[in-house]
């Protein structure tokens, strides 16, 4: 009998403790030992004697007998075919379940801020660029390697991140991370070790970016956000964080005047401007708004990722860095994993310079404007009430409510729709605004429909 968290190959390793005179007696002892424990668990397929003789450096007959007689004993079942196995007993000590880590909460209607639609992840245009970029791959692809990243990579960026973002990338300001947390771990360790104390960030925005400032020691500060964006009078620290292109979650663009003004304050006080250009590419009602470092590449990183445009498990992401930042962050990456896995990378490059990828943005972007316009028509028809903002770009819009937000919230999440309140995105949880934030991006098709459905008779009571 089996129960399959433990199978392993006739073959597969065993490590047994032979302390005696690794006769019979010793092995049977070190078995017993091992299976009581818990170590080798009901269902553990055990070598075959020939091979773990040869691996205990004694003799077959010996590693024969000691099977034998745990299976008299019924601690091991042994049939034809199917080799040597640890049994049920009733009263061994297992080893507790794995402790489960704390995850999003999952509701029957997903409309929670932050994640695309994976469904539509282009698995067979991914397997055919695995394919070729594997097929093709150097050698040198498969061990140590730069901790910038690929080379193939980096430059299939600079090429796409100039002509989508306006970014001024050459290859090797280029640094390839494993998601965006790890970017700004490593901006933040690097910062710090300059003599930075402090990072300005927008009073609206993702509290684990706020903890991952924290936990390098450094302070965050909070710097206002209004209809225009953030507001340049207020900025501090050593660095900002900023999301120009579509401030997250209040969907405002940082206005012209605005940058200008951030980059003069940088200029004027030698800090850094970190823009996290998280979903530059799904705008939808004008043209693209650029990229902030377009203007400065010598005090803007610009930040970017895959995670909106493919998935969040790629965990991939780039930085274009200044000049000056360049070795800091190298020194940073080589201590935290010395480089981000290979094979991705050259899966991404072979897919960037295919045009699969350029395709499937484009086929994304319609998609999620079209989740958005309807979205948008449904409220105006069933929630008069509710004012939709930000729906110019992005993954989510912001609706203002009457009454209070965190009460829609609650409502919504007993009826199995998740939604979040804006005032969790703020720095100090003290917005007084009532408003949404309404993700469109996450769920499926199939169940975009009733989702949609669910939200509007969760708003249509305030009316």
């Amino acid at each position: 009998m089996t129960d399959g968290r433990a199978n392993s190959e006739p073959g597969a390793d065993l490590h047994l403790d032979l302390t005696g005179s690794r006769g019979r007696a010793d092995l049977v002892s070190a078995l017993h030992a091992s299976i009581r424990s818990g170590r080798l668990v009901p269902g553990t397929r055990l070598p075959s004697s020939r091979t773990l003789a040869k691996d205990l450096g004694i003799a077959r007959n010996t590693v024969a007998d000691a099977y034998g007689q745990l299976v008299a004993e019924g601690w091991l079942t042994a049939r034809q075919g199917s080799g040597t196995v640890v049994a049920g007993r009733p009263g061994v000590t297992q080893p507790p379940p794995p402790t489960e880590r704390p995850t999003r909460r999952r509701f029957r209607y997903d409309l929670l801020p932050g994640s695309p639609d994976v469904s539509t992840f282009p698995r067979t245009e991914w397997l055919a660029a695995a394919r070729k970029a594997l097929s093709a791959a150097p050698n040198d692809a498969f061990g140590y390697g730069d901790p910038r990243g690929r080379p193939e990579l980096r430059r299939m960026l600079a090429d796409y991140l100039a002509r989508a973002r306006g970014v001024h990338a050459d290859p090797e300001r280029i640094l390839i991370c494993s998601g965006y947390v790890q970017a700004l771990n490593l901006l933040s360790e690097a910062l710090r070790n300059q003599g930075a104390t402090t990072i300005g960030v927008e009073e609206f925005g993702y509290s684990l970016h706020w903890d991952v400032i924290r936990t390098r020691g450094l302070t965050a500060v909070p710097v206002a956000v209004d209809e225009y964006g953030v507001r340049p009078e207020q900025l501090t620290g050593q660095a900002v964080l900023l999301t120009p292109a579509h401030q997250m979650p209040t969907g405002v663009p940082m206005v012209a005047e605005r940058r200008t003004a951030a980059l003069e304050w940088a200029r004027k006080t030698g800090a850094v401007l970190i823009e996290d250009d998280y979903d530059g590419e799904f705008r939808y009602d004008r043209q693209t708004v650029g990229a902030l470092q377009t203007l400065d590449p010598e005090r803007v990183v610009y930040t970017g990722t895959a995670s909106k445009s493919l998935a969040p498990g790629l965990r991939l992401a780039w930085m274009v860095v200044p000049q000056h930042l360049m070795e800091p962050l190298l020194a940073a990456k080589r201590t935290a994993d010395l480089q981000t896995a290979t094979l991705d990378q050259l899966i991404l490059a072979e897919y960037i310079e295919s045009g699969h990828y350029d395709r499937h943005v484009r086929r994304s972007r319609l998609h999620y404007r079209r989740r958005r316009d309807r979205l948008v028509e449904l409220l105006a028809v069933r929630a008069p009430g509710v004012q939709v903002a930000g729906i110019s770009a992005g993954l989510h819009v912001l609706l203002d409510v009457p009454g209070d937000a965190q009460d829609v919230v609650e409502r919504a999440a007993r009826q199995g729709l998740g939604v979040a309140n804006l005032n969790a995105y703020h720095f100090n949880n003290a917005s007084t605004r009532q408003a949404l934030v309404v993700g469109y991006g996450t769920p499926p098709d199939h169940s975009y429909s009733g989702a949609l459905d669910l939200l509007c008779q969760v708003l249509g009571v305030l009316d």
